[in-house]
């Protein structure tokens, strides 16, 4: 299903930024996504017992299944403001579907996968601009463009000036934000990561040392119990031979 929706992203652009037969290719890939979606869906809900609880906790991928199906209809360039709106919010849901998607690979401690895909991210990105943007005239140049937006640094050099790009450069903004901050993240743990080590082995060495005076004081109150013991019977011996 997320294979199918992934769909979604190339429709969008080639609806948006291409040629007049690209409605017809988008449109292809809409009603794909969507026809996979609502297939698999619809499996999924034969083989369960509860239905109602498995629709609420994939009412996200509901709501994609039917806005790829009408994503069908209408799209033809230039679009309404309510088009607009429809749209992004489309596109906006498939964004939080992605992150959800792969959220167990956006933790602090992986640092080397955090940059991996980072670095993935920004190669994708500078492509999309070099294909959006008609001033981009080289690989390069989309690619520093893709940089500049996902590290937010806008030096105003290169900027997108067509409706796709604009929006393609939002969701790298978006991203840039995400994976700049987890990337920070992820450098901050393994500085107390370190530090809690340490702290670990600190505990871990007192522990051992107060269980070893803990024993010693043990050993010496045995000690002191035996020899009271042993006094205790010889005042009673001499008691006896008095």
């Amino acid at each position: 299903m997320s294979g199918a929706l992934l769909l979604v992203v190339p429709a969008f652009y080639i609806e948006l930024g291409g040629p007049a037969i690209a409605l017809v290719v988008a449109r292809s890939l809409y009603a794909l996504a969507g026809l996979t979606c609502v297939g698999v869906l619809a499996r999924m809900v034969t083989l369960t017992r509860h239905r109602s609880t498995f629709l609420c906790r994939n009412g996200l991928d509901a709501a994609l299944a039917l806005a790829a199906l009408s994503s069908v209809f209408g799209g033809a360039v230039p679009w309404s403001t309510l088009e607009w709106v429809l749209r992004l919010s489309f596109m906006g849901a498939l964004a939080l579907r992605i992150v959800l998607t792969l959220r167990a690979l956006f933790v602090p401690h992986r640092l080397l996968l955090l940059l991996a895909i980072g670095a993935a991210l920004v190669l994708l990105a500078g492509a999309g601009f070099y294909w959006l943007e008609p001033r981009m005239h080289t690989y390069a140049d989309g690619l520093w463009l893709a940089f500049e937006s996902s590290a937010t640094v806008g030096y105003g050099d290169i900027a997108p000036t067509t409706p796709a790009s604009r929006v393609f450069a939002v969701f790298i903004v978006l991203l840039g934000y995400g994976m700049l901050s987890l990337t920070f993240a992820s450098i901050a743990a393994l500085f107390i990561g370190e530090e809690e080590k340490q702290l670990r082995r600190d505990m871990h060495r007192d522990i051992k040392r107060l269980e070893a005076e803990v024993a010693g004081v043990r050993d010496d109150l045995r000690l002191l119990h035996d020899l009271l013991a042993h006094g205790a019977n010889d005042v009673e011996a001499k008691r006896k031979l008095r």
